[in-house]
């Protein structure tokens, strides 16, 4: 038995109110359209993962890029050449192991992560529009939050710091920081 949205448990079982679906479905409709925006740049969606990646820690071997982006390292092996063949990346051998390339952005590819930094600041504002900045800021901060927590979970059950993510700690502290 149904009572409105509610059964009669008082559990709200409504999908569209639940988190995991919610974020779930906004990051595929972020991504969406952000592939509409960007789809003249000529890049895939894995591609642009790959070098947004990059854009904020350049210079990271092709083992720790894999399990930064969840993925296998010879299909991330395979994206890598074909970013190298268009020069958009390149690989240099790692000073501290002789096995291992470091992956770099190059000259040529700058420019266009622009374009896609300022299409996404300008989704961003699209799929925020309405809202204050200062409620923007506070979703940042729970989503930030929430990740710290299960990068926690994670690290507690492996451990292992997940890429060197910061524990909620000091998340708690860089956000009470910046209220100050």
């Amino acid at each position: 038995m149904r009572k409105g949205s509610r059964e009669m448990n008082g559990r709200d079982n409504r999908i569209d109110r639940n988190p995991g679906y919610l974020v779930n479905d906004v990051a595929r409709l972020l991504r969406r359209e952000f592939d509409r925006r960007v789809k003249h740049i000529g890049l895939t969606r894995a591609q642009w993962f790959v070098l947004a990646h990059l854009y904020r820690n350049d210079g990271r071997t092709q083992r720790a890029l894999a399990d930064e982006l969840d993925m296998e390292p010879a299909p991330l092996g395979r994206l890598i050449d074909r970013l190298e063949e268009n020069g958009w990346v390149r690989r240099a051998p790692a000073p501290a192991d002789r096995r291992a390339n470091l992956i770099h952005l190059t000259d040529k590819i700058l420019p266009l992560v622009e374009d896609m930094r300022a299409a996404a600041d300008n989704l961003y504002k699209d799929a925020f529009k309405g809202l204050s900045a200062k409620r923007v800021e506070e979703f940042i901060e729970a989503l930030t939050i929430a990740k710290s927590n299960l990068v926690e979970i994670g690290a507690a059950l492996v451990g292992d710091s997940f890429g060197g993510v910061e524990p909620l700690h000091r998340v708690q502290r860089k956000i009470a920081k910046n209220k100050g």
